[in-house]
């Protein structure tokens, strides 16, 4: 039977500032990517979003980004391998902490943004990510985009990886995603993102952005919590999920 992981980056708002639409979304999710604080998230949001995710059974996960509020974490900085290991140390033990206290655990790691598009091409970007969760706790998931080189590493490392694919979000003909900065970058009518996601399931297949045709695996599917429509995405994907015989399950279930 054919299967797959739900996952929502999650918890970036801070202080009274909200975004996306979160206590809704969760109902409808397995996985939650929660913000640890450097491109969005708090203390208090992080707290209320392990807590929201334990309300409804879902697995919490760390979504370390880049030291960038202003730019959300989607402009690349450049950081040397350390930097990326230390700021991923730093961030996992934000939600570890909250996650530990009310009585849950951290079950997967996945970079945020600028930092996941480095991680994915860059190879001691997503060495020095793969060693910190490693050594923080390797038995945590790492998720990364379908057959990049975190993926790869993190594999080489010890890790379990989970080959991410994305509904809203279109692909290069290399097997990376489309820049926000250019158009198509992201996908806005549900039923296409859905259409998208059965075919990447069922076929390991996905058309690129200039009509190619990639090849790859797909453990688990993201929607982006802030994305215009996201809760209409979701509903629509979980519906034409089920109606093309493909069951959503948490991850390592």
């Amino acid at each position: 039977m054919y299967r797959i992981d739900l996952n929502c980056d999650m918890g970036e708002g801070f202080g009274p500032f909200r975004i996306g639409e979160d206590h809704e979304l969760m109902k409808h999710i397995t996985s939650a990517n929660i913000a640890c604080g450097f491109h969005g998230g708090d203390a208090s949001t992080i707290r209320s979003s392990v807590k929201l995710a334990l309300k409804y059974n879902v697995a919490i996960g760390a979504h370390p980004g880049l030291p960038d509020m202003a730019g959300f974490g989607r402009r690349k900085m450049d950081i040397s391998a350390q930097e990326a290991y230390e700021m991923t140390v730093y961030q996992l033990g934000a939600v570890m902490a909250f996650a530990q206290s009310e009585g849950g655990r951290v079950a997967h790691v996945k970079p945020h943004g600028a930092l996941y598009n480095m991680a994915a091409v860059d190879p001691k970007i997503a060495n020095a990510i793969a060693e910190a969760i490693y050594k923080v706790d390797g038995t945590m998931l790492l998720y990364g985009l379908s057959g990049s080189e975190l993926i790869r590493v993190g594999e080489r490392i010890g890790l379990k990886t989970m080959n991410e694919v994305f509904a809203d979000r279109s692909y290069e003909d290399d097997g990376t995603l489309t820049s926000r900065d250019i158009e198509g970058a992201l996908i806005t009518d549900s039923s296409v993102a859905a259409a998208q996601v059965v075919s990447m399931v069922k076929t390991g297949t996905v058309h690129s952005r200039l009509g190619g045709l990639l090849q790859l695996k797909a453990d688990t599917v993201c929607v982006h919590g802030d994305s215009p429509g996201a809760l209409n995405h979701i509903i629509e994907l979980k519906k034409t999920l089920h109606e093309s015989g493909i069951r959503i399950v948490k991850a390592g279930e």
